[in-house]
């Protein structure tokens, strides 16, 4: 196995969705790639790829967005870890997370999907839900909406005013993440508790 990370960024393809908050996966990925200078390529896994490193002698690593559907993310998951020689725990998956506010970004490896069919496509492609994740906090549906519906809309006016905060400090996590471990970048990103 390569010391090379996969991070997927999760969201649906198509420019109908480029902007639901079920993609803000893909657009901490999109940050990424303008740190790094690359532009996504078309891959034979079924996702956009760019290849390159974090930082100056960084480590080398594969962002990808798969060209599936979220629910069956899964596929062009496996495939790219096959193709590129990475293990689970060199998998980091960026997505969207209701379970916690909008404007928080959380961290862990492995435990349940919370009803996320992407990551439970993924963990079922993998074999295994010892990959690490980037939780983007979207925040519940408002009263009674349905959590799909919620998800498949472009983030509020007040939200897009703070969006290229949060998607700045994503992209931090998934840096730190690599170069420091998810202990460091969970004390850095976890909101202190009263």
């Amino acid at each position: 196995m390569t010391d090379t990370w996969l991070i997927v960024g999760l969201g649906n393809p198509g420019s109908e969705y480029s902007g639901n908050r079920h993609n803000v996966g893909q657009m901490v990925l999109d940050e990424l790639a303008a740190r790094m200078g690359g532009k996504f390529k078309a891959h034979k896994s079924r996702a956009q790829v760019v290849e390159g490193r974090l930082g100056i002698g960084g480590p080398r690593v594969v962002l990808a967005k798969p060209m599936t559907y979220m629910n069956v993310s899964g596929g062009p998951v496996a495939a790219l870890t096959k193709f590129f020689d990475i293990a689970a725990d060199h998998v980091i998956a960026v997505h969207d997370e209701i379970d916690i506010p909008f404007n928080t970004i959380k961290l862990k490896i492995g435990g349940g999907e919370g009803g996320h069919n992407g990551l439970r496509d993924i963990s079922k492609a993998l074999g295994t839900k010892d990959y690490l994740r980037v939780r983007v906090g979207v925040g519940r549906p408002p009263g009674r909406m349905d959590t799909a519906d919620y998800v498949l809309r472009d983030f509020g006016t007040s939200e897009k005013r703070e969006l290229p905060l949060l998607l700045d400090e994503a992209a931090d996590a998934v840096e730190l993440l690599i170069s420091q471990g998810l202990l460091v970048a969970q004390q850095k990103h976890h909101p202190a508790r009263p």
